[in-house]
């Protein structure tokens, strides 16, 4: 899903790495007409498959995404916690509510429940987020990820939790062991990454602990 005014580079970018490692799969990029991030409530409805991935277009895919669908197919939904796992630093949340990232996102329509309850509420919520960049003290003036974590609490589903890799987000993410599955940002992927991700995702390979600033 893309909106507005894109860099038509980065989504090309990520489409080809779908092609690469699962050129089987058919793609379909959904465009909002609003404009509007809250728009990404609607995946569910837009989706044309009865299984799908959704991914945010600044995201690689760096290897088999086969568990993926195998953990949604068992549960309904698969994703992966947030790099910031408060939900509570939106401004309509309190308590301990778990924030997931809904840049990768694998799912079926047994997880319909929670899509209905994101697209109730997403509109309706206070998820402006007030946080400080630079010493300064800024606002984000909303997010869509604030409904989601209300619904999934609200519904009771228990989502399955994919480890990090599926979702690796550098800016935030500094280490983690064996292959990135996803990684999710705008800038390239480094090469040196991309040779330690074919060495990690060998049948044989030893499991190792890889630090960003090491690697990349």
């Amino acid at each position: 899903m893309v909106w507005g005014d894109i860099d038509e580079a980065i989504l090309d970018r990520s489409r080809a790495s779908i092609a690469e490692h699962h050129p089987e799969l058919p793609v379909h990029v959904q465009r909002s007409a609003s404009g509007s991030l809250l728009d990404k409530a609607k995946v569910l409805e837009l989706s044309p498959f009865a299984e799908t991935l959704y991914l945010d277009m600044d995201t690689v895919v760096l290897g088999a995404l086969d568990f993926g669908f195998e953990a949604a197919r068992r549960t309904g939904l698969a994703l992966c916690i947030c790099e910031c796992p408060w939900a509570r630093r939106y401004g309509g949340l309190t308590g301990d509510l778990i924030e997931y990232n809904t840049g990768v996102m694998f799912f079926t329509r047994a997880a319909s429940a929670v899509f209905d309850a994101w697209a109730g509420c997403v509109a309706n919520i206070d998820s402006s987020i007030v946080f400080v960049h630079e010493g300064q003290t800024m606002r984000m003036p909303l997010n869509d990820q604030a409904g989601f974590a209300k619904a999934v609490d609200g519904t009771g589903f228990v989502p399955f939790v994919l480890p990090l890799n599926w979702n690796f987000r550098p800016k935030w993410h500094r280490s983690w062991f064996g292959p990135i599955k996803v990684w999710h940002d705008y800038g390239p992927v480094p090469k040196p990454i991309l040779a330690n991700n074919r060495a990690q995702a060998a049948a044989d390979a030893v499991i190792g602990f890889s630090v960003l600033r090491e690697v990349g």
